[in-house]
């Protein structure tokens, strides 16, 4: 529930203003003059401020000025009786949301309160999404609140601490190794090694080799003793990623190397021990390759203590925007650029995205977008051409592709447009969404929040009466 502060010498202006915000469900402080509002604010930062440009001991200006040094995020808007051009470029030049004239016209001040919120709310995301992006690691690193990455998130805290074997199933780009180094970051390995290897991507003869190590002239190029990736990961955790890709005769030393706890280098006689946890991933159905024979069973039973199963990212539609926030901070930073925010538009595009190559895709696009974008806002313009095609891509709801559909996503997409559109035709205000789309505001919240876009907790508060 948001707090807000007015600041007003006249006490009507201010209990005209208490009941309206009250009423629609908000904290509401009231002070009359800059002494006042500045306690107020030292006392208890609230989350926006209507302040009068002339007050009786002092200016307005003084307490925007207090705020934007000590309260960077408070959203300020300047309220006065005598406006002038000059007055309102000042006031917006210092950092005020906006400047409203009195008398007020009631639904323009509730759709400002409502907006001005929602960027003291976004901005506060931003700055917990730097905090998750600088974490050097753990559970924080993993962006989603959608329900299906909760439950992941939520097994991984349960087995990160175990010494148990884990197998991370997942399409390609669905962060399989994110997810591993949060799981070894997670447990009581943390201060070991994290070693991955792609195991697809090593020759078969070299596997061997790479994964045990081998003596001096064990073959030809072997020119000196090396360790293998076991024996590097040591008090630590090794990721076997795409293990589906190791081939079969390999696969039976793996297994005697996990049985037995011990490696033998390529040339050696001798067996080494080796304290390592394992971490398997594949972007395979390991399950099947073991029915048909692609894959040993016993094997597979001793990487599959626990399955942890990643989402693509069409399944997850509601964690879209919040990734590509984050990736557009991340990207703005690194490549120096002060793009830190994605418009409406370009992130309904990016919904409307079935994003076959997952996170890793998204990540693509968001640098692009940054590496393109002129302002601090990504536009939809900044993104490529067949992700902008899908903002008409809902127009014929009814189309069903040669391919085939997956109906609930298809559903979930559709209502999601039509609740952004209401929204926005309502400028933000739900009770007028609510009447566009024949609701009630009870229901268009539940769906609103079912969507992830029911944006300040304190927007819910919206009287069933009115």
């Amino acid at each position: 529930m948001a707090n807000v502060l007015v600041v007003d010498d006249e006490r009507s202006m201010r209990e005209f203003l208490q009941i309206l915000l009250e009423r629609d469900g908000y904290i509401v402080a009231v002070a009359d003059g800059v002494r006042q509002a500045l306690k107020a604010c030292e006392q208890a930062s609230p989350d926006l401020v209507f302040v009068d440009l002339k007050l009786k001991d002092g200016s307005g200006m003084e307490v925007l000025s207090w705020l934007r040094e000590h309260e960077p995020d408070v959203q300020v808007i300047m309220m006065t009786a005598y406006a002038t051009t000059e007055n309102a470029v000042e006031a917006m030049r210092q950092g005020a949301y906006d400047y409203q004239l009195k008398p007020f016209k009631i639904e323009e001040t509730r759709v400002l309160t409502q907006k001005a919120l929602e960027k003291r709310a976004l901005l506060r995301e931003n700055r917990a999404l730097r905090a998750q992006l600088r974490n050097d690691g753990g559970l924080a690193r993993i962006i989603g609140k959608s329900p299906k990455m909760a439950e992941v998130v939520t097994l991984i805290a349960k087995v990160a601490p175990t010494p148990a074997s884990i197998l991370i199933e997942g399409e390609s780009g669905t962060g399989k190794e994110l997810v591993a180094r949060a799981i070894h970051d997670s447990s009581a390995r943390a201060a070991g090694p994290f070693v991955a290897v792609n195991c697809g991507a090593i020759p078969e003869t070299l596997i061997e080799s790479e994964l045990f190590g081998h003596a001096a002239g064990a073959f030809t190029g072997a020119n000196r003793a090396r360790p293998g990736l076991f024996e590097t990961a040591t008090g630590g955790t090794l990721l076997l990623d795409e293990i589906g890709e190791l081939p079969l005769s390999m696969q039976v030393k793996l297994l005697r190397a996990l049985q037995e706890r011990v490696v033998r280098r390529v040339g050696e006689e001798r067996e080494r021990p080796v304290d390592v946890r394992i971490l398997a991933a594949t972007n395979k159905d390991l399950q099947q390759l073991t029915q048909q024979g692609g894959f040993r069973e016993d094997l597979y039973y001793r990487l599959n203590v626990v399955r942890v199963r990643l989402p693509p990212l069409r399944e997850r539609v509601e964690d879209i925007p919040l990734l590509a926030r984050a990736l557009v901070i991340k990207y703005g930073e690194s490549i120096g650029k002060g793009v830190e925010e994605v418009a409406p538009e370009a992130l309904r595009a990016l919904s409307n995205y079935a994003f076959p190559g997952n996170v890793r895709e998204l990540q693509n696009l968001m640098e692009r977008a940054v590496i393109l974008a002129s302002g601090h806002v990504i536009q939809c313009q900044d993104l490529p051409e067949e992700v902008r095609g899908n903002l008409t891509a809902v127009s014929d709801p009814l189309a069903f592709p040669d391919s085939g559909m997956d109906l609930e996503q298809a559903l979930e997409r559709i209502e999601r447009g039509f609740l952004e559109t209401a929204m926005t035709r309502a400028e933000g205000v739900k009770t007028r969404a609510a009447q566009l789309l024949g609701l009630t505001q009870r229901s268009l919240r539940y769906r609103l929040q079912r969507r992830g876009l029911a944006g300040p907790e304190a927007n819910d508060h919206e009287d069933e009466g009115r």
